[in-house]
């Protein structure tokens, strides 16, 4: 006969984990932390937060995140932890830069944690790698309003980014129709084009200029000049912070080709002060392009620039639930013993995967994405 003991559970032991969050804040970053949080209590674990980021990491403060805590963080913007841009294997200091990783694994071994959750974009992402590569157990989360992160469908931030500077462009067309204007939006996106794109469609934007099209002004002003002989004397242009003429981008890569190839360190120097005084006068950008419109097409030309306000303010509800199961899931795997990954969106699937594969791997708008050829079909001009 079988005995009827039950054989006695193993115990297992309470975790210990740390949150942070790094980089620019983005709408939803407190929905993961709730998720991050609640999931772990509810286990039983040790909950608590670096202030600031790696920054707070190094200077070791911190707070224990309990369920008080986390109550009501919900549907307010930011990080409730704070950020801060540090880069651990590289801190900038009056004597140059330095490598505080291991005062940081330091400081995740005083802790006694049994996995650290950093959530953040590009950047974040290299600086996990560095820590993971130093032996530590870290999870990551995606995070930023440009959607430019790679293995993953979406980020936390863009979807209310994107509403926010939806909506600004719907306003824009009031003022642009009134005074037979030119309005030049200039979208948050350095080197990706989804947020111009999504919000230049989604707003009705008759121009959308995005990094990964480098436009000819003359053929914008082409469009515009056919628009005003059929009638239409406004356009709104929507662009990105990243958008470059051709030129400017012939000019940008040869410097970058330059900047690769370089041999010794007066070389080096040579070609990044090139590429400075490049990113310089770009950042003059939008309004120079708004003088040669002005110029080409006669017609009065305006800048707006959305700037801070596209990261700021409540999360959409999307970011609210993206955040939240993003943190629930990222604490489920940590539980089933995952470390060195990302944890991201496939559709309605969660996905893991390696820091790794996802760390200074772009994901950028491909010329033949749905959305290319939706605005190609409406007839909005692109640049090219």
């Amino acid at each position: 006969m079988k005995s009827s003991k039950q054989k006695p559970q193993k115990f297992r032991k309470p975790k210990r984990i740390a949150v942070l969050t790094a980089g620019g804040d983005s709408p939803g970053l407190n929905a993961a932390i709730r998720g991050i949080g609640k999931t772990a209590i509810s286990k039983g674990w040790t909950v608590i937060g670096f202030r600031d980021g790696f920054l707070g990491m190094l200077e070791d403060r911190w707070v224990e995140l309990k369920k008080e805590d986390l109550a009501g963080i919900l549907t307010v913007g930011g990080t409730v932890l704070g950020t801060s841009r540090l880069k651990p294997h590289r801190m900038e200091t009056p004597n140059g830069s330095v490598d505080v990783r291991d005062k940081l694994v330091a400081t995740y071994k005083r802790h006694k944690l049994d996995a650290l959750v950093c959530i953040g974009g590009g950047g974040t992402h290299k600086n996990a790698l560095k820590l993971a590569e130093k032996g530590l157990r870290i999870l990551k989360l995606p995070k930023t309003i440009d959607n430019d992160v790679a293995h993953t469908d979406s980020t936390i931030g863009f979807a209310t980014a994107l509403e926010i500077a939806t909506e600004a462009i719907d306003r824009l067309h009031s003022t642009a129709h009134s005074h037979h204007r030119i309005i030049l939006a200039e979208i948050m996106g350095h080197r990706a084009g989804w947020l111009a794109l999504g919000a230049g469609l989604a707003g009705g934007a008759d121009v959308i200029l995005i990094p990964e099209i480098p436009y000819d002004v003359n053929r914008i002003a082409a469009a515009i000049k056919r628009r005003v002989a059929r009638g239409t004397k406004f356009s709104i242009v929507a662009v990105a912070e990243g958008a470059r003429s051709i030129e400017d981008t012939q000019a940008y890569e040869t410097a970058q080709r330059a900047g690769k190839s370089a041999r010794g360190d007066a070389q080096k120097r040579v070609a990044k002060t090139v590429l400075d005084k490049l990113d310089a006068e770009h950042e003059d950008n939008i309004f120079r392009l708004a003088r040669q419109l002005h110029s080409l097409t006669g017609l009065d030309s305006r800048v707006s620039i959305l700037g801070y306000v596209q990261r700021g303010g409540t999360p959409s509800y999307r970011d609210r639930l993206l955040g939240t199961r993003l943190g629930t899931a990222c604490v489920e795997m940590i539980d089933a013993g995952k470390s060195g990954i990302m944890v991201g969106s496939d559709g309605d699937r969660i996905t893991a995967t390696p820091i790794a594969k996802v760390a200074g791997n772009l994901k950028l708008v491909p010329r033949d994405h749905p959305l290319i050829r939706s605005a190609r079909h409406l007839g909005t001009n692109l640049g090219d």
